[in-house]
Formats: C-alpha cells, sequence, structure tokens
C-alpha cells in the first residue's frame, strides 16, 4: 500500500519546494514551540523541533509519512530566529553583512503505525554580500526578510543578499530536498523526480547537493 504523504507546515516556500519531487502530498501542521532548550546546541534544537512537528501530525494521520522540518539560522553559536520587527531585521541585518554563517534544517519523517522515525541535520555555510545601510532600508522596507530567520531570504533576487554558499542551496529556503528524496526512499516513497543538483534557485550561487547526517 502506497503511504500517503503529510507536510507538517504551512510555509509556502517549503509548500513550492516539495512540490518538485513529484509526489502527492497534503498540508497540516499543528503549533509546536520553537525554542531551544537549555544546553541544547543548534543542531539538537534543529532536529527535535523537525521531529516534534512532525510527530504531532503524525499521531492524527498514523498510516502516513509525515514530513516536519525546521530552519535556524546560526552565527557565532547564537541562533537568529524570524525578526521580532523592522527595526530587529536591520540589526541582524548589519550583523551579518560580509560575514559567514551557518544555516541547520532539522529533518524528520515520520510514521506512526510502523514507528518508524528518521531524523536528520543538514548544514550549509552562508557568506553574505558587503551590502550598506541604505541597501538595508530598502530590503527591509520590501518586507521580505520579516518572516524568515536571520531576517533574509536567498530567493529574493530582486535583494540578492548572499554572496555564496557552500552546501546545499535548497536548505536555506527551508527545505532541503535531496536529504529528504533520500529518507523518502529509505521508507519505500521513491520520489517521481529529483531537481538537478539543490534545485532550480541555485543557477547564481556555487552550491553542492546536500549531506545528511543523523
Amino acid at each position: 500500500m502506497r503511504r500517503s504523504l503529510v507536510l507538517a507546515s504551512t510555509s509556502p516556500r517549503r509548500r513550492q519546494m516539495l512540490e518538485a519531487l513529484g509526489l502527492p502530498f497534503t498540508v497540516v501542521s499543528l503549533p509546536v514551540p520553537e525554542q531551544a532548550l537549555p544546553g541544547e546546541g543548534p543542531a539538537e534544537t534543529a532536529k527535535r523541533l523537525a521531529r516534534e512537528k512532525a510527530q504531532a501530525v503524525a499521531s492524527r494521520f498514523p498510516h502516513a509519512l509525515v514530513v516536519g522540518c525546521d530552519t535556524i539560522v546560526v552565527m557565532e553559536g547564537a541562533i537568529l530566529g524570524k525578526p521580532a520587527d523592522a527595526t530587529e531585521a536591520k540589526s541582524v541585518l548589519r550583523c551579518l553583512a560580509g560575514r559567514e554563517h551557518q544555516v541547520l534544517s532539522g529533518l524528520a519523517v515520520a510514521n506512526q503505525s510502523s514507528g518508524r522515525l528518521l531524523i536528520g541535520c543538514v548544514q550549509t555555510l552562508v557568506k553574505m554580500r558587503e551590502y550598506d545601510d541604505r541597501w538595508i532600508d530598502e530590503y527591509v522596507a520590501s518586507r521580505l526578510p520579516l518572516d524568515k530567520a536571520g531576517a533574509y531570504g536567498i530567493q529574493d533576487n530582486a535583494f540578492r543578499p548572499v554572496e555564496s554558499i557552500r552546501g546545499c542551496f535548497c536548505n536555506v529556503v527551508g527545505l532541503p530536498l535531496h536529504a529528504l528524496a533520500q529518507m523518502l526512499t529509505d521508507l519505500g516513497v521513491k520520489p517521481a523526480c529529483l531537481p538537478s543538483g539543490c534545485c532550480a534557485y541555485r543557477e547564481h550561487y556555487s552550491s553542492a547537493v546536500c549531506q545528511w547526517r543523523g
């Protein structure tokens, strides 16, 4: 029996990327507090939140494969979440300008009926462009950074905040497709298609296929 696929996220970016695998899926998301626990490292936080998101939905859809993902931006060990407002977005962008940081995505696929749960974490190193305050003001005024961890989107082509990356482009957008494809295949659901490289967005950036580590 072919298991149904559920994406435990309402992110339009994740939905669009998952469509690239050519598999039918539904979207169901339940609230999970997105907070790091005391003593928890960034990778552990990302994996735990991905697991909690997947398991919360899997409890209601026990026969489905449920995909959970949590993407965080890390600068010198500190997690940079979604900015609370425009002022915070500007501050974060100034901090990142011309510097390298990490983007970590915890990824989990859960199937409650079989008890199977796969969890991984994908890391991409991101180097930001050197930009000035005028650029920051224009970018924040567009409101594009306000709903994104780290206050930027690598796919925001009108502003192009990123200079280069080392790792998976899709991971920076919010869903590491190649890692997910491998996990689904390991659970008996092979994607109908797989984008070339990391994904079609990658054309303007140096990028390699992501590596999945448990």
